[in-house]
């Protein structure tokens, strides 16, 4: 499961990072991002063979859907039933995406209750999250919304005593792939689905503050 992370790089050199080549989006840093609201996604555009970094909305809605409301529910995808799955077959087959992100939180359940953690780098400025991304049209208003999930696959030693499941990070290596700029068969990009080396990630105890969505700021990330 991965429900909240954090994206503190400014857009700017989050757009170096990853290399895209449209005008960045005005989007502010932020420490505390939930499902349903804007996340920056990196998306490869075949019109003109670049890299674009857009807001996406966290919850991916198919293009089926009649309402917004399922991608509330589908915020994460399983990378065991991702190519199969109705809600997201499409998208792994045509519109993958990368989602840049500082770290994510998740909690420990405890007899005393819920501790929460932070999972950040060890050794890269980003992780880059393996991500879907859908275009839906409301047939109400005729809005065009554009959305995005994030899949998630076993956890490793590091994420192991927290929660079973993690997000699927991809390496630099692995991008071009993923994002279409370079062929691969189902098979191949299944491969990518695999949890990240736990070396390469720490987790750490933070403060309860985290768990209000409200609470947007850098004390989150302070160790407690």
């Amino acid at each position: 499961m991965c429900g909240r992370f954090l994206n503190r790089t400014p857009a700017s050199e989050t757009a170096r990072i990853f290399g895209t080549a449209n005008a960045v989006p005005n989007y502010p840093p932020r420490y505390n991002l939930a499902p349903t609201e804007g996340v920056l996604g990196v998306r490869f555009n075949p019109d003109d063979g670049k890299r674009h970094l857009d807001v996406l909305r966290w919850g991916l809605i198919p293009v089926w859907a009649k309402d917004r409301t399922i991608g509330n529910k589908l915020i994460n995808a399983r990378a065991e039933g991702v190519a199969e799955t109705p809600a997201f077959r499409d998208a792994f087959a045509k519109r993958r995406c990368l989602i840049p992100a500082d770290g994510f939180y998740e909690w420990k359940k405890t007899t005393s209750g819920k501790e929460p953690y932070a999972v950040v780098p060890v050794d890269d400025p980003l992780f880059a999250f393996a991500g879907l991304w859908e275009r839906w049209r409301d047939p109400n208003s005729q809005e065009i919304v554009r959305t995005c999930a994030i899949i998630t696959c076993p956890a490793n030693e590091t994420l192991a005593p927290l929660h079973d499941r993690m997000p699927v990070i991809l390496d630099r290596a692995d991008w071009p792939r993923w994002l279409g700029e370079d062929q691969a068969k189902r098979p191949d990009l299944l491969k990518l689905l695999r949890p990240f080396p736990a070396a390469r990630m720490r987790a750490y105890r933070i403060g309860q503050r985290v768990n209000n969505v409200r609470n947007d700021d850098a004390a989150l990330l302070v160790p407690e």
